[in-house]
């Protein structure tokens, strides 16, 4: 497990890059009127950096806003681990541990996560699963030996993958609301909630961040970005959001495919280029089509806006999973909702909405 870790300490930067925001580790401020603008970092939650920017009254004031996201994370982070137990913590681990045992008490976080994706699940098709551990706990592991030893890489036998699949149906993940708990009916099931953890813990923490008072800032948890109001500099009346090319960043980092300008809003990217492996010169990602139990082959990265975080995240993976004409044709469907494809030959489709957002397409920050 240790190895596992390690590797996705080492997994391939942010989907989705904040502009300027990454020049600027630690806090550092700049006067704004009686705003001042602080950022900061930390990492040691969802195996990434999370970066948080604001606007505050005082350095105290941020020091507050920083605190209650950085502990909020640290919670989420120990409550959506598939990996590890925590002391006298349930959390999914716990629930996978238990499946066809019994049913597990869990933090009403759990419950809110589970409901939301069954819920979309059903709305957009089925694509995104959340049940779809047994499968993707296959690929992760031959996709990491396959990392560590590149010349022992192979595919998973279809049989196994197949095999697996037969303990996928998300009806048999039971939630009791009322005792609070969650039940895997079938033995064989685990539950997988990578798709969805990360965007509905960052949207969890944006609404107490805003509860508790906060007007503006951004917080990006390893590209899921999280924009809350504008920014308080009397210049610009939305963000700047980097979207990271998914082909150029096969050869570095820091490659931009174009630029997006969002207020109170959630940008969260898919794509074929973070997780990956190689076997006889071919890629393969961890985007896996509960179809076919093979990576998705439509698009090189999707980039999905949506008001809310959990959403954003669950759909840039469905989104990612359907083909072109139907997954348009969802986002089109969900108010709200806008998305960027990058189709396998490089050529580049936007709804009406994305493309008033695009730099490329005449948007700025100041309308």
């Amino acid at each position: 497990m240790e190895k596992v870790m390690k590797m996705k300490r080492l997994a391939r930067p942010l989907i989705i890059i904040m502009v300027l925001l990454l020049l600027l580790l630690g806090c550092r401020k700049t006067q704004v009127n009686e705003y001042k603008r602080y950022t900061g970092s930390f990492l040691g939650t969802f195996d990434t950096v999370i970066q948080v920017v604001a606007y505050t009254k005082s350095e105290e004031e941020f020091s507050t806003y920083f605190e209650l996201i950085k502990t909020r994370f640290q919670e989420l982070h120990k409550l959506y681990d598939i990996y590890h137990n925590y002391g006298n913590i349930n959390n999914i681990k716990t629930i996978n541990d238990n499946a066809g045992i019994k049913a597990v008490p869990v933090a009403q976080e759990i419950i809110d996560l589970i409901l939301f994706a069954k819920d979309w699940y059903r709305q957009t098709g089925g694509r995104t699963n959340i049940a779809m551990g047994p499968v993707l706990k296959i690929w992760h592991d031959y996709r990491t030996q396959g990392i560590e030893n590149p010349a022992w890489a192979k595919l998973p036998p279809p049989d196994e993958l197949r095999q697996a699949a037969r303990h996928t149906d998300i009806d048999q993940v039971i939630v009791d609301t009322d005792k609070g708990t969650v039940y895997l009916a079938d033995e064989g099931m685990s539950l997988d909630v990578g798709a969805v953890a990360k965007g509905f813990a960052t949207e969890i923490v944006v609404q107490e961040l805003m509860a508790a008072g906060l007007k503006a800032g951004i917080i990006s948890a390893g590209g899921n970005v999280r924009t809350i109001g504008k920014p308080l500099d009397s210049q610009r009346e939305r963000w700047s959001i980097g979207v990271q090319d998914p082909i150029g960043s096969l050869y570095t980092s820091n490659a931009i495919l174009d630029t997006l300008f969002v207020t109170d809003a959630a940008v969260v990217s898919s794509g074929n280029y973070q997780r990956y492996y190689t076997v006889d010169g071919e890629m393969y990602h961890h985007l896996i089509d509960p179809e076919t139990l093979m990576p998705a082959k439509h698009f090189k990265g999707v980039t999905v806006v949506a008001p809310d975080s959990g959403l954003a995240d669950f759909l840039s993976t469905t989104a990612f999973l359907l083909p072109f004409l139907e997954s348009k044709g969802l986002v089109e469907s969900l108010p709200g909702v806008e998305a960027l494809w990058v189709l396998p030959d490089g050529s580049i489709e936007v709804t009406e909405g994305m493309e008033k957002m695009l730099a490329s397409r005449g948007a700025t920050a100041a309308r």
